[in-house]
């Protein structure tokens, strides 16, 4: 029974993470994870009309500065935690 379970685990895994990594392209999204969180980030789209996937444009003046596309920055980003981060500095001792 364990050995069938396993086969299955191994078979369908790579579909899995085929599957996700389509899906977080579509969706124009960025993952990263780590052992604190794993976190997804909008990303510009390449086919907008507005920013041509360039996430933005600049606004000129005395003090240029980017202007963010709305395909992307008003989209919210989305935080899974996993583990508490330390609140004491490592070069202390724990007591």
């Amino acid at each position: 029974m364990r050995a069938r379970t396993a086969a299955l685990a191994a078979a369908v895994m790579p579909a899995t993470v085929a599957a996700a990594a389509i899906v977080l392209k579509a969706g124009h999204w960025q993952l990263h994870a780590d052992r604190h969180r794993i976190r997804l980030t909008p990303i510009a789209r390449r086919s907008c009309p507005d920013c041509r996937g360039a996430g933005g444009w600049w606004v000129g003046g005395a003090n240029p500065e980017m202007e963010p596309c709305g395909c992307w920055a008003e989209r919210r980003e989305l935080t899974l935690r996993l583990l508490p981060r330390p609140t004491v500095p490592y070069d202390e001792p724990p007591f």
